[in-house]
């Protein structure tokens, strides 16, 4: 959605055959968060964190950089077009690169291989409604960028040869887009991959979830009981566990104290979603993300205002921290996660 920030569980007694993610022996305790912030002249809401350690991160004022030494040492620098910063909403990785999309007309999207010295424009796209939300990879071949809808669908941009180009789908292939509906451009998490799936969350008129089990060649769209109507309600944010086990979290912008129709979780790989907790904590979040090795028991889901964190698969929630940030993203190892918000980033360790 143009120019707009930001991106649960049932009572798993309910599903007795899927225990594993409700075990109520499963209950670690976090420290007290310790945040190490680093400033950054930029608004941020696209982090990517490497199975090397390094991380990356994209914003606005055409800002990108890393870090390769947790934090210690930094590379920066920035995009112009035509002495105008471009806006970074999107950022995506590979074993071999590292990639940039800018979210509006021209929708630019770079690709570097030695860690942004030198970057090939591999897509662009100038029609004056483009707006691109999220973008991420399968594995080092396959990606998917998704967007704003244009011509009654949406926007889905993908790879299969390592990001060196990029095809735009047909609407003849994608669900249409109901009028008001649209992307958040505010995580860079409404779209999620895992094995040859992906999952798209909307927001606006109506809050859905696109859904393709075969890499983008066949997709179907599903509802959801997420906040919709609004101009600044829907599904900021979607991540997966497993093929069957999913949460969306999302809510109203312009409401973010209200506590309900803000987070949702499914069993049956996107078709049905219940929700979670509602009424409770947390409120109004733009990126939800499962710990790895945890299960899918421990999630994050990060916002304004506010750090929220489940240790029961999302079935209740703690309120674990009241800083504000955008997005996160989570070490591999799960022992700790980076961070990004306005003119910030931060590193935590647990």
């Amino acid at each position: 959605m143009r120019k707009q920030l930001l991106a649960g569980m049932i009572l798993m007694g309910l599903f007795s055959c899927k225990t594993e993610l409700t075990d109520s022996n499963h209950e670690p305790q976090l420290p007290s968060p310790t945040f190490q912030t680093f400033e950054v002249a930029s608004s941020v809401r696209a982090l990517e964190v490497l199975a090397s350690g390094e991380v990356w991160y994209a914003g606005s004022n055409g800002q990108y950089g890393y870090s390769s030494n947790g934090g210690i040492d930094w590379v920066r620098d920035s995009f112009l077009l035509e002495d105008r910063p471009m806006e970074f909403r999107s950022i995506a990785s590979t074993r071999e690169a590292i990639f940039l999309l800018a979210t509006e007309s021209p929708a630019m999207l770079f690709k570097s291989t030695d860690k942004g010295r030198q970057w090939q424009l591999v897509y662009r796209e100038d029609h004056p409604a483009c707006y691109y939300n999220a973008m991420t990879f399968w594995d080092d071949t396959d990606g998917i960028a998704v967007g704003d809808p244009i011509d009654g669908c949406l926007s889905i941009l993908l790879t299969t040869d390592g990001g060196d180009h990029w095809e735009k789908l047909s609407c003849k292939i994608l669900p249409p887009i109901e009028a008001g509906e649209a992307g958040f451009a505010a995580s860079n998490t409404n779209v999620a991959v895992l094995g040859d799936h992906a999952w798209v969350g909307t927001g606006g008129a109506k809050a859905r979830v696109f859904h393709t089990p075969d890499r983008g060649q066949n997709w179907e769209v599903y509802e959801t009981p997420i906040n919709q109507g609004g101009k600044m309600t829907g599904i900021f944010s979607v991540d997966f566990w497993d093929a069957q086990y999913g949460i969306i979290v999302g809510g109203d912008w312009e409401k973010k104290d209200r506590n309900t129709l803000t987070k949702a979780m499914t069993t049956d790989g996107g078709k049905s979603w219940t929700l979670l907790n509602d009424g409770q904590e947390p409120a109004f979040r733009s990126c939800v993300q499962y710990v790895p090795g945890s299960e899918g028991k421990e999630l994050f889901a990060i916002g304004i205002p506010g750090i929220s964190y489940s240790s029961n698969g999302g079935r209740s929630w703690e309120l674990w921290s009241e800083q504000s940030f955008y997005t996160i993203r989570i070490f591999p190892s799960g022992k700790g996660a980076w961070l990004a918000g306005k003119n910030r980033l931060a590193k935590l360790v647990w």
